[in-house]
């Protein structure tokens, strides 16, 4: 299977099914000399697994990483680093009852009709579960930026119809609630939202709002490998995501010229601009305010109401999905949009190292 790698300089490849032994991801690229532990993977990890409220699936699985090589005394050492995260709680036999079936919804459909077979425990590499890899892979990628003073927060700004108010916000109200809500009143009609969806077998989406801070101008390339368009790449690989934006995003497309253009100004000897709708990045560059984008996440596709479908014989039918599955998935996500982002600022760091020959000369002592 193609397609399982991402990244330039800084690379991950993730590995692994749902319903098999373990998943985990290679991270190659990362720079020799970076303390790392498995404490500051599993942080990150803990965020993810599921069981944590009543609003995830009640899938036993502790998540808990083994790093199998590229650390040795507690630093990296620029050799691939391989991270394993162990399935202890599969039960495939839920999912017996749609080995002929595609689910509506989900990737049985396609997934068949590219390689001719589908692992339908769980949805095998199609499953959220493949993440995981996705999150050690960006807990490592974090470390690189904590160096450089750069951080990376993602939190929930809505969930179904129930939006955060701008009025209300407060980051510390993220820790407070089981929805990342940066909004105490938000997060307790979200709730109320999520038991009434629950009540009727049904699921709801949500939007996550993600701040990269502190990464200087120049970040990106000003064609194809714009800041903006490997980001996007990024967040729209995570699986439910179907649409993202940056900056002001769709709202850019009403406003006239005068009002979405960023005034610069000098303040204190540097030059900065009056506001950000264009949510940090200029002509696929950073310009070294804040890169602000949003993912927008459809809902849980596994629901336990009854729904029509065709089995691979091409017959129609009825189908009723079991298992333990979360009604809304925005809030797990979030860690998983988080890493993404700072893996990818990690390694457009790293591609931006080489764009000027005083960097180069600087680097081999000859400035």
């Amino acid at each position: 299977m193609a397609g399982s790698a991402f990244g330039k300089l800084l690379t991950m490849t993730t590995w692994g099914e749902s319903h098999g032994a373990a998943v985990g991801v290679v991270v190659d690229g990362c720079p020799a000399g970076l303390r790392l532990c498995p404490e500051d993977i599993q942080a990150y990890l803990d965020r993810r697994k599921p069981g944590q409220s009543r609003f995830t699936t009640k899938r036993g699985e502790s998540d808990t990483v083994e790093i199998l090589s590229g650390v040795f005394e507690g630093k990296t050492e620029g050799t691939p680093i391989s991270l394993l995260v162990r399935n202890q709680d599969q039960r495939s036999r839920d999912y017996s009852a749609i080995a002929e079936v595609y689910r509506p919804g989900h990737a049985d459909y396609t997934f068949d009709m590219k390689y001719g077979f589908r692992d339908y425990r769980g949805g095998g590499r199609s499953s959220g579960r493949e993440t995981i890899g996705r999150v050690a892979a960006g807990a490592v990628a974090a470390k690189i930026l904590h160096e450089l003073g750069i951080t990376v927060r993602a939190y929930t700004t809505q969930i179904g119809t129930v939006k955060v108010s701008p009025e209300r916000f407060d980051l510390a109200e993220c820790e407070k609630n089981s929805l990342y809500m940066p909004d105490a009143i938000a997060a307790k009609e979200a709730e109320a939202l999520l038991e009434e969806r629950m009540k009727e077998c049904d699921s709801a989406g949500g939007v996550i709002e993600c701040v990269i801070s502190n990464l200087p101008a120049g970040l990106g390339d000003p064609v194809f490998d714009k800041f903006n368009a490997n980001l996007a790449k990024a967040i729209c690989s995570i699986g439910a995501v179907k649409g993202f934006e940056i900056g002001d995003g769709i709202l850019a497309a009403e406003a006239a010229g005068s009002e979405n253009n960023d005034v610069f100004r000098v303040k204190d000897g540097k030059i900065v601009k009056e506001t950000n709708h264009a949510g940090g990045i200029l002509g696929g560059m950073t310009d070294g305010s804040d890169v602000v984008f949003r993912a927008y996440f459809k809902p849980t596709p596994s629901i336990a109401r009854l729904q029509q479908t065709v089995n691979k014989a091409g017959e129609e039918t009825e189908i009723e999905i079991k298992g333990r599955h979360d009604p809304v998935i925005v809030p797990r996500a979030v860690v998983v949009v988080e890493t993404m982002a700072a893996f990818l600022a990690a390694d457009m760091l790293l591609s931006g190292m080489s764009a000027r020959m005083d960097n180069i000369r600087r680097f081999y002592g000859q400035d």
